[in-house]
């Protein structure tokens, strides 16, 4: 039976980050994946993901934050591709409004460089928004986009680079506790032993953490792409931002850019249609595009021309929407990384940073307390 130090179950985002990280600290790691490198089947998918660092959702994140730009600009020189595109970032909604009042509060609690538009500001610095008159915007900078297939493809060279093993089209059938650490069954029979398991799993998480009893529910969201009706020069990445805005009597819409190959993507944040991996429709209803069409044309209604595609993502939610990154609450063996609640791709290098010093160093580098599994045992 082959022996590891770690292995690492899921290598989207998070788990291909873990392995890179376990794998330049000189552990002996294997990472099991039961797809493809870079698939298209689970939350780490979709060619563009909004990388920010006023963050509403709390203050705490924010010095992961800046750990994680720090991590991204230094993968995309050792890998030499195009990972981080920094666009700048508006926060829009009433004042009183939870991503404006949340992103202000972490841009002054941690020094933050950021501006304030009102909306007769909003239009004359970009002609193709409509914001409403009682809204307000906060401009942000170093907000951005990262390119998440070429991302998690190039955290696995590097952690193949450095000794890491990635196996691909390998599902865990299960996994139990021995003296020795953790033993393995793969679907094909094959056992293996590791001193320390990581599960990094994402919507498979709460299936394969086994009895951590962790409250995770699966959220079928839906990510789609246009081409840009009139103005496309302005919706260009060297001249649109990407946006989070909240409107009374919607969902929070999101969107990028116009991309090259791409067009420009917009989805809702949080669909509320929670679902089970055996029953996740994949086929994308009429009604979901034109309920996508119908926001984004009240916000930016020269975006909305030719429907180019759509395709679902999968949310993994916990009970407060923040993440699960800890050891297991009764497998002390065990490191958990998951439920991230659907904002959690940008921290995918720094959460391998911090799992990696969890595995190797018993602590991790970072404050992530507020994410212990721990919370949710009664």
């Amino acid at each position: 039976m082959r022996s590891y130090e770690a292995a690492v179950i899921g290598l989207g985002g998070m788990g291909s980050a873990i392995l890179a990280h376990l794998a330049a600290r000189g552990t002996h790691v294997v990472g099991l994946e039961q797809y493809g490198p870079a698939h298209a089947l689970g939350a780490s998918h979709g060619g563009s993901r909004i990388i920010r660092q006023a963050y509403y959702e709390h203050p705490a994140y924010v010095p992961l934050l800046l750990r994680a730009y720090e991590l991204w600009d230094e993968l995309q020189r050792r890998s030499g591709e195009h990972l981080l595109l920094r666009t700048g970032g508006l926060m829009v909604g009433a004042p009183e409004s939870k991503v404006v009042s949340g992103a202000l509060r972490s841009a002054r609690e941690h020094g933050l460089v950021h501006q304030l538009l009102e909306a007769s500001d909003l239009r004359r610095r970009f002609s193709v928004l409509r914001p409403l008159q009682h809204e307000v915007a906060l401009y942000e900078e170093q907000a951005g986009l990262l390119f998440p297939e070429a991302c998690v493809l190039a955290h696995l060279r590097w952690a193949v680079e450095a000794g890491a093993e990635a196996r691909f089209g390998t599902q865990v059938r299960s996994w139990w506790e021995t003296g020795r650490g953790v033993e393995l069954e793969l679907a094909g029979g094959e056992r293996i032993q590791a001193e320390q398991l990581i599960v990094a799993a994402g919507a498979w998480l709460g299936k394969t953490a086994r009895d951590a009893a962790l409250p995770l529910r699966v959220e079928r969201n839906v990510l789609h792409w246009f081409e840009p009706l009139a103005h496309r020069e302005d919706f260009a990445a060297d001249r649109f931002p990407v946006y989070l805005l909240e409107r009374e009597g919607t969902p929070m819409l999101y969107g990028f850019p116009d991309l090259p190959g791409q067009g420009i993507k917009a989805a809702f944040h949080h669909s509320q249609e929670y679902t089970d991996l055996e029953h996740l429709a994949r086929d994308v209803a009429a009604e979901e595009i034109a309920a996508l069409k119908h926001a984004l044309e009240g916000w930016a209604p020269d975006a909305v021309g030719r429907h180019l595609r759509s395709s679902v993502c999968m949310y993994t939610v916990t009970p407060d929407e923040h993440f699960v990154i800890g050891r297991h609450p009764t497998h002390p063996h065990v490191v958990l990384a998951g439920g991230f609640s659907g904002h959690g791709y940008k921290f995918c290098a720094v959460i391998g940073e911090a799992v990696a010093g969890l595995v190797v160093d018993g602590a991790s580098p970072h404050a992530i307390d507020l994410f212990a599994p721990q919370r949710f045992v009664s």
